[in-house]
């Protein structure tokens, strides 16, 4: 091959000697090994994406082993307090310390959805949207909440193509990729967000682990301080952050890139130091029509239906607590802490209405528990609630269409809501109600 004029080569050399004739002569090869190095490359590149992923890996089945038990915990916290709230009134002297205590807790929740999104555990509720859409409706918050001191510019043309997504984690990636820039410009700057459409050929694609196809795109460019190179190959790593000590926990871009993996896309980061910094979003494109939520009417006021409900809890306090909730709602709760003892408890009682009950429990799953039920109380109205992750649920089929499903940690007002729409017959009712719409976005 010849090369061009001013292109470098790498190159091996051998040298050799020989005698002939009474002459000592010496012979060399020049032998290109461009190829060679590329696939020594190649190969560096994919050992290094396989330990990251191993890394990944590892701190995901960490965090989602710790997701029930911490996610019991603060279930307890957050209701008792929020019931607290309720009973001392807005002029008690306890009330700051309650409201402390439930901010608290509240932070807590967030962090816990946090290392379950970067390890791509965490459940989702994707539908068919819109990724100008979603930008277009968060926008007014999104200026108030970077400042004036930055410069918001966006561009969502109506030609981008629809998504398949949970329009709250992509409202997450939105916030956290936009905070990210309004950091890196301290001193002020621009930031412009675009949606559009773009074909990743084979090599562009398999650079994120994606198909070669059409993808609709989430871009934000800044034109702050960019991220140093030996930094960029850490930069969605869980925890670490380049960010003053005090400023960051090191889990917002790391939550982004968990989300956008479970969500069948990727993303990819450009920077230079001092000349900011692009981060690209790809999500595979679908044609179908974007799903549009309705909120149906209901009446201000709704008496409690005094309907029985058994609530099946292996956790003691979270049982304790989860009656409690119930009967300062108007409900009659019956409290099992086995399925055996729930059996034992519904052929004592046909009157039951509705069963609260856990996924995981011991002797059997709460979803066959609910079959069982099923045969001698064919009315019965069926909510699922867990702390586990996406993994451990949808072995258990509680993910399925159609399936109610409330995720702790949950506050006393959300569970009891949820409960009142399932006994009337809601068809909202069926939707999943996760932890990030019982307590606010951080």
């Amino acid at each position: 091959r010849s090369p061009q004029k001013g292109h470098e080569l790498p190159l091996e050399v051998s040298f050799g000697e020989f005698t002939a004739a009474g002459r000592h002569e010496f012979t060399g090869i020049l032998r290109d090994i461009s190829e060679k190095r590329a696939s020594q490359e190649a190969i560096k590149s994919l050992e290094e994406q396989y330990r990251q992923s191993q890394k990944m890996e590892a701190v995901g089945e960490l965090a989602g082993g710790i997701a029930h038990d911490f996610n019991n915990l603060l279930t307890v916290v957050l209701a008792n307090t929020e019931m607290l709230l309720d009973d001392v009134g807005p002029d008690n002297i306890l009330r700051p310390q309650l409201e402390q205590v439930q901010a608290a807790g509240q932070r807590a929740a967030a962090l816990t959805r946090q290392l379950l999104a970067f390890s791509r555990r965490q459940i989702l509720a994707p539908r068919v949207v819109s990724l100008a859409d979603a930008v277009r409706g968060i926008e007014p918050m999104l200026k108030r909440l970077i400042g004036e001191h930055v410069t918001v510019h966006v561009s969502t043309p109506e030609t981008a193509g629809p998504v398949i997504a949970d329009p709250g984690q992509i409202e997450q990636v939105i916030l956290n990729l936009s905070i990210n820039a309004r950091d890196a410009m301290p001193e002020g700057g621009v930031l412009m967000i675009e949606v559009s459409e773009r074909d990743l050929d084979i090599r562009s694609a398999r650079s994120m682990d994606l198909e070669p196809g059409r993808y609709a795109t989430l871009s934000f460019s800044d034109t702050g301080t960019g991220i140093a190179p030996d930094a960029i190959s850490r930069i969605f790593d869980p925890f670490f952050t380049t960010k003053p000590v005090g400023r960051g926990t090191g889990l917002g871009l790391s939550t982004v890139h968990g989300i956008i993996k479970q969500s069948g896309g990727g993303i990819e980061v450009s920077s230079e130091p001092s000349r900011g910094s692009t981060f690209r979003v790809y999500l595979p494109r679908v044609d179908a029509e974007v799903d549009v939520e309705t909120q149906a009417v209901r009446p201000v006021s709704v008496e409690p239906q005094r309907a029985t409900i058994l609530i099946v809890e292996d956790e003691p306090n979270v049982g304790k607590l989860t009656r409690r909730i119930l009967e300062r709602g108007g409900y009659r709760a019956l409290l099992a802490a086995s399925p055996s003892e729930a059996l034992a408890t519904a052929s004592a009682e046909p009157d039951i209405q509705m069963l609260l009950t856990d996924v995981v429990l011991p002797e059997m799953s709460g979803r066959a528990l609910a079959r069982r039920l099923l045969e001698t109380h064919p009315d019965l109205k069926v909510l699922y609630m867990s702390g586990y992750t996406d993994d451990a649920l949808s072995q258990h089929g509680v993910l399925d269409p159609g399936i109610a499903l409330i995720e702790k940690p949950f506050r006393s007002g959300a569970l009891l809501t949820r409960i009142e729409a399932i006994l009337r017959g809601d068809s909202e009712a069926s939707a999943k109600l996760g932890a990030g719409e019982s307590a606010p976005h951080e």
